[in-house]
């Protein structure tokens, strides 16, 4: 049997690049959810890992900026090698809530071996017409290469199962290599993602945020760029694309639950 996820089993994985406004705030609400948290300085210069110097979390520090891949892929590393069954990861810039945390564990628990997605679907209005329309556009180039659609690609909140983290090789840099994550984890274990509903957040009088790394267009064209030389060279574009069509998205929400048939782990995710 497939060990149940627990606070104790999960290694929280935060990626920080100048997280000076808001790390420690981040880091403190984790850890009240997660008894392992990871922080992979990306060769901050604005004080990061001093911030958190005396909090019970464990900090890898890069020299120099790497990227956001070599911050998840060192993390990953970490928490592998303190024996984690699943890793899950937000970002530092106080974007995620550290209250989905146990919602995310429990997903993962209902759906095991599966990717779960934090899906900014709720509040979804106060989401940017501009962010909404890059997330949908690149939703479908990765649902192409994954074989399944899925929903929200581009969000940093998700968990995955140790054995996705242990994926070797996984290309890709920046942001493109979380998405590049969810199609390894297709090709090479038959791995779904799974869409848990949260809360977006956005910067507010009340709550200031850096601004966001992510820049749509850039990155968005990256991501796409990348996706496109996935799906021709991995070849059967045709059956891929069928098989994407034929695998709606799972989305598992506890307050609103869908029809069993929908939520059933079992649906293969066509990886051929």
């Amino acid at each position: 049997m497939t060990e149940r996820l627990h606070r104790d089993n999960v290694a929280v994985v935060i990626p920080a690049l100048n997280e000076a406004l808001r790390i420690r705030d981040v880091v403190v609400a984790a850890l009240a959810e997660c008894d392992r948290v990871i922080v992979v300085d990306d060769g901050s210069d604005d004080g990061t890992a001093g911030l958190i110097a005396d909090l019970p979390c464990t900090v890898v520090r890069h020299s120099r900026r790497m990227g956001k891949g070599a911050s998840l892929r060192d993390g990953f590393a970490e928490a592998l090698r303190h024996g984690a069954r699943a890793v899950l990861t937000m970002d530092g810039d106080g974007q995620h809530a550290a209250a989905d945390i146990p919602r995310l564990i429990a997903s993962a628990n209902r759906h095991p071996g599966a990717i779960i997605i934090g899906a900014r679907l709720r509040k979804r209005d106060c989401q940017p017409w501009y962010r909404r329309l890059g997330n949908d556009f690149g939703d479908w180039g990765i649902a192409w290469a994954c074989g399944y659609r899925l929903i929200d690609s581009q969000s940093g909140q998700r968990l995955y199962p140790a054995a996705v983290c242990a994926l070797p090789d996984v290309p890709g840099e920046g942001f493109v290599f979380e998405a590049q994550m969810l199609i390894s984890a297709a090709r090479e274990l038959g791995a779904h993602a799974v869409s848990l509903p949260v809360e977006t957040r956005y910067a507010t009088a009340d709550i200031p945020l850096r601004k966001s790394h992510f820049r749509l267009w850039r990155d968005l064209y990256r991501i796409t760029s990348h996706v496109v030389v996935q799906v021709v060279t991995h070849g059967r574009l045709v059956e891929r694309y069928r098989a994407r069509r034929a695998h709606p998205p799972l989305i598992d929400d506890s307050d609103a639950p869908l029809q069993p048939a929908t939520l059933q782990p079992g649906h293969p995710p066509g990886t051929g």
